[in-house]
Order: structure tokens, then sequence, then C-alpha cells
């Protein structure tokens, strides 16, 4: 089966494009199941939606170039945009390349902020999402198993995430670098979610005077506001307090914005003309665009932290080759996994077989000696399986051994043909947990 990636990121789209494009996490499941249904029951589907990116892997039996152009077509529909209108912004891999790829992903190389946690988290969860909703088979399971550990082990033997890596911390960094002192200041937090409190906690590490923390429902805005001293708000009440944020850090999940101009031209008139510096971490934004043209408001979006995230990179450039050594060694042994699935059909044809030309032969001749006793019976039954076991051993380590080899095609086609076997079963991909653990 071929494995294929179609999809965008912050490398290669703009934020208003990805927010075009992005599917919210309440749609997901069913987005996933309309995918598998267009291209069949065997075929595995999992989406990666994030801030950053939006990306579609699929493992299924068709050519590469047939699923580019049918996940293309989907992401069009689904989204009500003609393919011209972002078609030109995908990227599109194939097979070892799209392992890589999530290899990389999950171990945070090709994130914005390299090293930053979050991005394990956002694997995890579309790999959970993909098992609830039954669309991975087993190729695609294992792969997100096996990327997910690729991670974990980067993160444990190199110092790629050491100290604060995160968009927040980074979102943070660029308030002080301009405002040079934030004891001074008072934060406004919009959101709840993980950013936000990510947010709010370097905030405070940073010594951030007072801090506001605003949500839909005052009871989560309370339980992460009182965990730093901080003041909650319910987030209908954000154009009355508007004006009392010198930082507006807003990251929320809300399909539309909750902040425009003409918010933030009443907040700058309270606050006598006073600056204030403004972040938008939601994608789709939660703020204007048009905001950052009031004067004194100094807005920011999430593709505004590039800069920000290239200072990170050079300052974690040493810790790259180590986390590369180790993806190469993970991406080998998934790949040698596969190979050894590509020929599980063959073996299990040939075993299936052998042991029914045995349990016939072995039929005839208890049928010819019916006098035989039951411990007879059963020792005669015990050696044809060790006689069929033996005369298998040999041939099925040599299809095993020969799955990294360059014969791997011609050996398989002779066996079919030496065996008579006309073509193997084609195993069932289970969408369940890996069960070969064989490196």
């Amino acid at each position: 089966m071929t494995i294929v990636l179609t999809g965008l990121s912050h490398h290669t789209s703009p934020l208003a494009l990805r927010e075009r494009l992005m599917v919210p996490a309440e749609q997901l499941p069913n987005v996933l199941a309309m995918l598998q249904a267009q291209l069949g029951p065997e075929a595995g589907v999992a989406i990666v939606s994030t801030c950053n990116r939006l990306e579609v892997y699929v493992c299924a039996d068709e050519a590469p170039q047939v699923l580019h152009k049918r996940i293309t077509a989907f992401l069009g529909v689904i989204n009500r945009l003609a393919e011209s209108e972002f078609a030109g912004f995908l990227y599109h891999i194939a097979n070892t390349e799209s392992v890589q790829h999530l290899f990389r992903v999950a171990a945070s190389l090709d994130s914005m902020v390299v090293g930053e946690n979050e991005i394990m988290g956002q694997v995890q969860q579309a790999y959970q999402v993909a098992r609830t909703a039954g669309t991975l088979n087993r190729t695609l399971s294992v792969m997100f198993q096996r990327a997910l550990k690729c991670g974990k082990r980067v993160r444990a033997e190199t110092a790629i995430g050491a100290g604060k890596v995160s968009v927040a911390s980074v979102a943070v960094d660029m308030a002080e670098s301009i405002l040079k002192n934030l004891s001074d200041t008072t934060a406004m937090i919009v959101g709840s979610g993980k950013v936000s409190e990510l947010s709010l906690k370097s905030l405070v590490e940073h010594g951030v005077g007072k801090v506001l923390v605003l949500n839909r429902t005052l009871e989560r805005a309370s339980a992460l506001a009182s965990r730093y001293r901080g003041e909650a708000i319910i987030l209908e009440a954000l154009p009355c307090h508007l004006h009392r944020a010198d930082i507006v850090i807003s990251s929320t999940g809300a399909a539309d914005l909750i902040l425009r101009r003409a918010d933030f031209e009443r907040a700058i008139e309270q606050r006598g003309r006073a600056p204030m510096f403004v972040i938008d971490l939601a994608v789709p934004r939660d703020i204007e665009h048009e905001a950052m043209q009031v004067d004194n408001v100094y807005c920011y979006d999430i593709d505004d932290l590039h800069g920000a995230s290239e200072r990170n990179l050079r300052k974690r450039q040493n810790e790259i080759d180590a986390c590369e050594a180790i993806i190469r060694a993970e991406i080998e042994n998934y790949l040698a996994w596969q190979r050894r699935l590509n020929v599980e059909p063959l073996i299990s044809a040939m075993t299936r077989q052998f042991h029914d030309l045995r349990e016939q032969e072995l039929q005839r001749v208890l049928e010819k000696l019916p006098d035989l006793s039951e411990n007879a019976q059963k020792e005669l039954e015990a050696m044809s399986r060790r006689l069929v076991n033996s005369f298998l051993h040999k041939p099925i380590a040599a299809i095993k051994a020969e799955t990294t080899g360059e014969h791997k095609d011609a050996l398989v086609y002779l066996a079919q043909q030496l065996f008579g076997i006309e073509e193997a079963d084609e195993q069932r991909n289970e969408p369940g947990k890996e069960t070969d653990n064989k490196e």
C-alpha cells in the first residue's frame, strides 16, 4: 500500500489561507470518516490540524499522484474553496518521505519554534481521534505510534526542548523585547487553553505586574487565574476591560473574531493614547487584521513570530544533528517492520496451505488406523506439525531475510510459483495497537 501526505504549513502558506483550510477539532471525526468513505474501508486516514499546519495522511492501495489529487479535491469541497485558491500552497510527498516528515514533526524539528513541546500532544491527539473514528489501518496506526515514540526519544536523549520553548514563550519574549520592563504592565490573557496557560506562566516568570484572564465560562477563567494570582473575567465583558491591558495575548478556539478595530479605538481613547502590545496566537484569528491600523496598537499574529523563531533555532542548532540521528534510526525500524508486513500475506498463505494438506493426509491415515489409541493419535498429529514446520522454516526465513534486499519481489514471485500459491491473501490492516514489536 502507498502512504501519502498532502498538507500545508507555516513554511508554505500565509496565515489567511491556513485559517480557511483549518479543520476544527469538533469536525475532525466527521471529516476523517468522509474521506475514508471516498477512499474505501481498507484505507487509513489521519489528519494533523494545528495553528501552523494541516496535514492529511493516507495509506491506500492507489498511486501517489491519484491520492494527492483526491485529497486536494476533498479539501476544496469541505472548505468550499476552488482548488486554484490553495493548491499552489500544498506539498505532496509519498512513502518514505511521508514517514520522515511525520517523524520530524513529532520530534518538533518542523515546528515554528524548534523544540516546542505542544506538537507531541497535537500528534497524539490526531492519532487518538483517528483511532476513535476507526479510520486508521494497521500501517498508518503503527506509523503514528512509532513517530510518537521517536518524539519521546528526541526529548529524552537531547536538549532540543531544554528551557522555555513554546510559541507562547516566544510571544512573551517579543513583548519584553519591545516593552523592556514588564513589572509595571497589566497583561490580558484571552482564552484558557494550553497556549493561554503557557503564555500566562511565561508572563508571570517575566515579572508582569498584573494579569487578567478571560474565558467564555467564568469557572474556567477563575481556575486558571487563581493559579497565578490573576483576575478572572467573563469573555462577554472583554470590550469593557480591554483598555486596562498593556499586553493582550489571545488564543481561543472561536470560529469568528472576538475583537475588532473599533474595540481598540475605544480602548486607546480610554487609555489616554497609551500604547498596547497585542499578540493573536489563534487560528483562525481572534483579532481583526485592521486593528493594527489603530495608532499606538502594536498588533502581531502567529506568522509575525518567525523572526524570534529563527533566533530560537540558532540557539538549538547544536542539538539538531543528534535529533536527526535518532529520527533516522526510528524511521529505519519502522520501514523494516513495514517490509516484514508486506510479506506476511505470502507467509500466511504458505503456512495455511501446507497445514491444510497436512490435516487432509492425517485424516486419511487415521481413518485407515481406527484402532489407534487417543495418545497415539495425538503423537501422530504432533509429528505431522513438526514435519511441516521444519519444511517451512528455511523458505520462510529466506523470505523474511530478503525483505531488505533488492530481490524481494523476485523471491516472492518464485515462492508463489514453487508452492502453487496463486495470490497471497491480502492481510486485513487492523487499527489497534502495534503487535509486531520485533526490530
